[in-house]
């Protein structure tokens, strides 16, 4: 009874979502209040429907209710809890249910958050927001239905992917997805502004919310993904450039640019046309990564298996709304006049020197994910495109990226001097010299990588802090840090996640630079030197666990004598999916990781060990929650909703606050 209230409710959704993607769009179009207010109303009744769809499949999943194919084919009854209900995403079917759950969840807070809109421009967002729900609503109830039955229900399932089985990847893709389709607002809102020809000051204002909402997901979910992947899968890496990984990151470097972009549109009226194809190009990545994954044309850890006929309606959804918003945009080119004017030296430039390097990294990065497809398709020729070329032709750009980036961040807006910015980033470019000495200086194989980057990094933090100093003001330390601690949380989110990506910056460079790797065949009470450590395997028994069976070592680390760490590493063997996996034991510290895994038995005795030193590893994911943490500021900040219901009081129009938020 539940499951059919499930998809009964799914259906009627559809329906609901073809009516709020005509009406309001028609009420907007003739002047017709009682039409355009439909738009709110089906929005909360759309997403009521999803949610009621969605939580009848997480019962199937948590009553192991095997007459649904994707129940049976993808969870198992000794299957923990929290497998169950993360199984509920962990499949191609569960998982494009919790895209259109999150779709219509930004199109009812637009509803209800919305209410400063002029009624015509919200809604045309809504009714853009609606036809996105359509097309992903009929994509699933036509190929990829999650209530499909079975006619004769087995006794239990095939389980869940083993590697899924784990809470970073149960909490992974929900925020990936918050980040993925809450950049279909920002699609709306850019759609809705060519649809009624009006891009100004107000329109950038209101847009950068839902977009740094979105970038604060996307930022989470892409650090889960990576710490899950160093932690899991045994490989002591962080980031292979795997094209599901290239999938979520290219969006997250077009939705910065978008938001560095906006707030030139907002404070300078200028930059119109780059910003609204921002927008654009942002979502339009975000189906592209939804193709990669579910299309099958790529193998990867991350992707789920599907037929390509389902790749293809996903392809002819990115066709119709990308190609539809470009060709839009064509037409209203002409008319995306900037008002605003700029010197060369001034923020302004700074931030167009911010997009294009984020938008040409975007770019390296989607030629290198596509390029194998193409050269097969095309020429017949199978190619792999791995870490080496995304290294050297990605990794410049990002270089120049973080040199520029506090120069720009201080610069003053319309017209500014360099010497005078020179003089007040002295301090921050001496202490990143430093680093950089001290780095090349401590380093073992005297690479350039750590050096460099350390010294980026130091230069990204010192560069936030000073920018924080200058904006105190004049005056004593003690008036400068009482004005620093009364700053609007713009400016404190914006320096703190400049710093936060100096941070990580500083913990790839050095990770990369300074790592330790041993791989040997170690026998039970052996012993071996690990860098200043010494790694002893003191015993390799087997346990049976809620749903697999472990071989688990222990092993004791020490240093001058004594001992550092005990730690246990995993070899799983999860007997109904018949797949392996590998749990590493990791001794997590602030300055270093201690990485312990155990392989596999081997002929002659003994087994196959893998260790590492991982130095400032946890630096990368403490500065991707630091950047998160910095958007959480900006988004906190409450002066761009005063200035509207202000003017809205007062009847004037409105005009950029004095400080526009970063």
């Amino acid at each position: 009874m539940i499951t059919e209230l499930g998809h009964f409710c799914l259906i009627l959704a559809f329906g609901v979502a073809i009516l709020q993607a005509l009406v309001p769009l028609v009420g907007a179009g003739r002047g017709w209040q009682g039409w355009m207010a439909v738009g709110p109303a089906a929005a909360l009744v759309q997403f009521a429907l999803i949610a009621v769809s969605f939580a009848a499949l997480t019962h199937a999943f948590v009553t192991s209710d095997f007459s649904l194919r994707v129940v049976y084919e993808n969870s198992h009854t000794a299957k923990p809890m929290l497998y169950k209900v993360a199984g509920v995403w962990g499949n191609h079917e569960g998982s494009m249910l919790l895209w259109v759950l999150i779709l219509a969840l930004f199109g009812a807070a637009a509803a209800v958050f919305g209410g400063e809109l002029p009624p015509s421009l919200k809604a045309r967002v809504l009714s853009v927001q609606a036809m996105i729900g359509v097309a992903f609503l009929a994509f699933i109830l036509f190929t990829s239905n999650p209530f499909d039955r079975l006619a004769l229900p087995p006794f239990n399932g095939k389980d869940l992917n083993p590697l899924l089985q784990d809470p970073g990847l149960a909490f992974h893709p929900p925020f990936l997805y918050l980040g993925y389709v809450g950049l279909s607002m920002a699609f709306s809102f850019a759609v809705a502004a060519l649809i009624e020809g009006r891009i100004d000051a107000a329109w950038a204002r209101w847009v950068r919310p839902w977009t740094l909402a979105a970038w604060i997901f996307l930022t989470i979910g892409i650090a889960l993904g990576s710490w899950w992947a160093y932690y899991e899968l045994g490989w002591g890496g962080f980031w292979f450039w795997d094209p599901v990984e290239n999938a979520s990151f290219m969006p997250w470097l077009l939705a910065a640019a978008l938001l560095h972009s906006a707030i030139v549109v907002e404070k300078r009226e200028a930059l119109k046309s780059w910003t609204i194809l921002l927008a654009i190009m942002a979502f339009g990545f975000s189906l592209v990564g939804t193709f990669l994954v579910r299309s099958g044309v790529i193998t990867s850890v991350h992707a789920f298996a599907n037929d390509p006929e389902r790749g293809v309606f996903i392809l002819l959804i990115l066709a119709v709304f990308l190609g539809g918003a470009l060709t839009l945009y064509a037409v209203r080119a002409g008319q995306m006049t900037a008002r605003g004017m700029f010197g060369m030296v001034s923020r302004e430039t700074g931030l167009v020197i911010n997009n294009v390097l984020l938008a040409v990294a975007a770019l390296v990065v989607f030629v290198g994910t596509l390029w194998p497809l193409v050269a097969e398709m095309l020429w017949g020729r199978v190619l792999s495109v791995g870490a080496p070329f995304f290294d050297a032709a990605f990794t410049p750009f990002f270089v120049l990226l973080a040199a520029v980036l506090p120069v720009g961040a201080i610069l003053p807006w319309k017209r500014g001097q360099l010497g005078r910015v020179a003089r007040a980033l002295a301090p921050a470019l001496t202490l990143a010299l430093a680093v950089a000495v001290l780095a090349w200086v401590l380093a073992t194989g005297r690479s350039a990588v750590g050096p460099v980057g350390a010294g980026l990094g130091a230069w990204l933090v010192s560069g936030a802090l000073v920018d924080l100093w200058l904006r105190a003001g004049r005056g004593g330390i003690g008036a400068r840090l009482g004005r620093i601690a009364r700053l609007p949380r713009a400016d404190w989110g914006r320096v703190v996640a400049h710093g936060g990506l100096g941070v990580t910056i500083l913990g790839i460079a050095l990770l990369t630079a300074n790592a330790t790797e041993d791989i040997r065949v170690v026998r039970e009470g052996e012993s071996f030197d690990l860098g200043s450590y010494v790694i002893t395997l003191d015993r390799v028994e087997r346990f049976e666990g809620p749903n697999y069976h472990t071989t688990m070592a222990t092993m004791t680390a020490r240093q001058g004598g004594r001992v550092v760490a005990v730690l246990h590493p995993e070899k799983r063997l999860y007997p109904v999916a018949r797949m392996p996996t590998t749990e590493a034991a990791i001794d997590n510290g602030v300055f270093r990781d201690l990485y312990l895994v155990i392989g596999d038995p081997q002929e002659g005795g003994g087994w196959a060990v893998r260790s590492y030193i991982k130095p400032f590893a946890n630096w990368i994911w403490m500065g991707a929650i630091i950047m998160a943490i910095g958007g959480a500021l900006s988004l906190s900040d409450r002066r761009t909703r005063v200035a509207v219901a202000a003017a809205r009081r007062t009847g004037q129009p409105l005009q950029p606050p004095v400080q526009p938020a970063e």
